[in-house]
């Protein structure tokens, strides 16, 4: 298949590296700097040179702030023929977007990242294709994310982002939460020094992509839960109620088990 992937970021370039072997690739970006250590792919940096390589499958990997920007950029020097994609990991806005722009689409979330993900290694990591999609794309990249060794998940649009409101929006807000009231320490615990680095990668995404996931429309229930946990706990830490502090960490102990 011709695949053409937008942006020359960490994704972008990583899908090139996992897909140029067994595909014919092209990258564009129109900074060409970004573009000088991708091998085995066509390398655009203008517009109409999309137009000539006349790609079947075009995967916009561009920052989430910039993907439907992107999009209305590139579109009108794609074959009617070329199915659009996303690898957004929120949604919001996307369902309407394709609807308007009356192309074949499928919508994807990669639920891995360079800051975090293992490249290399993804079998413990997940992947979600949107059920709305067209059945040639979904089916392109079930078989990609299964190669790979994802575990591949298929939710509606609306799914997908009460998903992430779970999975995503809560260890993010704990996260946020833990790092805005820390200090260096000169002896950090390892409990400390895990969460100190989980902080670090999550503060090395984008500021636009944290903040979307937060503003997930699904994401305040998800928070409140959290905030009336911690009101919890902190009665009982000031009342110094064992008994209760027992009861507590039972149902913690409960919600992990596997």
């Amino acid at each position: 298949m011709k695949i053409c992937i937008l942006g020359a970021g960490k994704m972008g370039t990583w899908l090139t590296d996992a897909l140029c072997l067994d595909h014919e690739v092209a990258i564009y970006d129109p900074n060409l700097e970004k573009l000088k250590y991708i091998f085995n792919t066509q390398r655009l940096t203008k517009l109409e040179e999309i137009t000539a390589f006349e790609p079947e499958l075009l995967i916009n990997a561009v920052t989430l702030k910039y993907t439907i920007e992107a999009f209305k950029e590139v579109i009108p020097y794609l074959p009617k023929t070329c199915i659009i994609s996303d690898i957004s990991s929120v949604k919001t806005g996307f369902q309407e977007f394709y609807k308007k722009v009356g192309m074949r689409y499928v919508s994807t979330h990669p639920m891995f990242g360079p800051t975090f993900g293992n490249l290399k290694a993804l079998r413990e990591h997940h992947a979600i294709i949107i059920s709305e999609g067209d059945h040639l794309g979904k089916a392109f990249f079930k078989d990609f994310f299964g190669t790979l060794g994802l575990n591949i998940h298929e939710y509606t649009f609306i799914e997908h982002d009460e998903t992430i409101a779970y999975s995503l929006s809560i260890p993010f807000s704990s996260t946020l939460v833990f790092a805005s009231v820390m200090k260096k320490q000169e002896a950090p615990g390892t409990t400390f020094k895990k969460h100190f680095d989980i902080a670090k990668g999550l503060l090395s995404e984008d500021d636009y992509l944290l903040s979307e996931i937060l503003f997930n429309p699904f994401t305040s229930s998800q928070v409140e839960k959290i905030r009336l946990k911690l009101k919890e706990l902190l009665a009982i830490i000031e009342t110094k109620d064992t008994d209760k502090m027992k009861v507590f960490l039972e149902e913690v102990r409960d919600n992990i088990k596997e």
